[in-house]
């Protein structure tokens, strides 16, 4: 029979040593609060929630959070957020009493033209339906290596709406929509999508290495290094680099629609702030509609 005293006296110990183990826990994070604190300035959060949560980069930054701090530290201005509301930013200068600043818009470009009417296919391809998919198989079926594969890979992977394709099979971007983000960038396996600000009007819609009739029998809208843009641009605007024209927007405030007027394929076009393209009067006008047969010779 167990001694109702011994019993007491172990239970008292017992609570006597989970006591004083508790406060000494108490006691070390008391301290460790103390010194590992990390004191977050109240206004992120309502800076962070005047902010349009897209975490899409258009800023510069990872996310919005983060951008929230850089503006609450005074790194950033708020007008570099070119996806949120005008008057959210406003207001986030007026809560800061800081500059309102800008940002110029961004969007991504295509560096291809080449759609199914007028882009020459060598091979029908049969498998994932993925732009990446297809790249691994003898880098797609197109003719000219370097064209978009048309598999709305860059659609899929935008978060936003912006990208969609159109009947021969290209991607469309909506400058409206487009945040900048860099997603259609990383996913196209041709690496035709880059990101400009929209005063790169002046733009080479082509990728194609190959020089004159080699160009032009893979794709009716390839550039063929004629050299009338170098001819028609001031000097070192643009110059014909691997058979391709290329263009030195470190020169951009000399660019005008004249260097695109000559061009006889129409692969260095105009675009305005919206995005529409304008070819040049030169340009082999594009009349065929349906999509051109496989050629396997």
């Amino acid at each position: 029979m167990i001694d109702a005293s011994i019993l007491s006296a172990d239970t008292v110990v017992a609570l006597g040593y989970m006591l004083a183990l508790g406060v000494s826990l108490a006691v070390i994070l008391a301290i460790a609060n103390r010194f590992l604190f990390v004191y977050e300035d109240p206004r992120i959060d309502e800076v962070d929630s005047a902010l349009p949560h897209a975490n899409c980069g258009a800023c510069g930054e990872a996310g919005c959070r983060i951008f929230a701090e850089k503006l609450i530290a005074g790194e950033v201005k708020p007008g570099q957020c070119t996806v949120n509301a005008p008057a959210n930013n406003v207001a986030i200068a007026e809560f800061l009493g800081v500059d309102l600043g800008d940002q110029e818009k961004r969007v991504a470009r295509l560096a291809c033209a080449g759609g199914n009417h007028v882009a020459h296919s060598r091979a029908v391809y049969s498998g994932l339906h993925s732009c990446r998919g297809a790249a691994m198989v003898g880098g797609g079926g197109k003719t000219c290596t370097w064209g978009c594969l048309g598999m709305a890979d860059c659609a899929d992977v935008c978060e936003f709406g912006a990208i969609s394709m159109d009947k021969n099979g290209l991607p469309v971007v909506d400058a409206d929509k487009c945040t900048a983000c860099g997603d259609c960038v990383d996913v196209c396996p041709k690496k035709l999508f880059e990101l400009h600000p929209v005063s790169h009007q002046l733009w080479v819609a082509c990728k194609n290495l190959h020089h004159g009739e080699e160009a032009e029998a893979e794709c009716e809208v390839a550039c063929n290094a004629c050299e009338r843009c170098v001819n028609d641009s001031p000097e070192g605007l643009i110059t014909i680099r691997d058979n391709l024209a290329t263009i030195d927007y470190s020169k951009n405030s000399l660019a005008s629609k004249v260097s695109i007027q000559r061009c006889p394929t129409g692969a260095i076009v105009w675009l305005s702030k919206q995005g529409n393209i304008v070819k040049g009067h030169k340009a082999k006008p594009v009349i065929r509609k349906q999509a051109l047969p496989v050629s396997r010779a």
